[in-house]
């Protein structure tokens, strides 16, 4: 059974603003994840959903989110995670690929 997670975070006071509108790192397979962030009009707000195949690791989450939103200077921020089973380690190595990539401009 997939459990549903929805996270919220206030946005950071001076946010940087992204250079791209969205980005999505991974894929979902066996232990791994796909993490996809955009901007969106969150008044401020930094938003995350999360579908997970692990049951019962909502504080883990919200810890590793934590971490990531502490580290990061971002608002109006959505993030959507498809979990299959990955380590707070993957998890958090997805996220900071996710915030490279939506800073980085587009190179034509």
């Amino acid at each position: 059974m997939i459990e549903q997670l929805k996270f919220d975070f206030p946005g950071h006071p001076s946010p940087v603003q992204p250079a791209r509108g969205n980005a999505c790192i991974g894929v979902v397979n066996s232990g791994n994840l796909e993490v996809l962030i955009e901007s969106a009009a969150l008044g401020g707000r930094c938003e995350v959903d999360v579908k997970t195949s692990a049951n019962g690791f909502k504080s883990t989450w919200a810890a590793v989110l934590e971490d990531f939103f502490a580290r990061n200077r971002f608002a109006d921020i959505k993030i959507s995670i498809n979990d299959y089973g990955a380590t707070p380690a993957i998890v958090s190595l997805r996220l900071d690929q996710a915030a490279a990539e939506i800073m980085e401009k587009e190179m034509r």
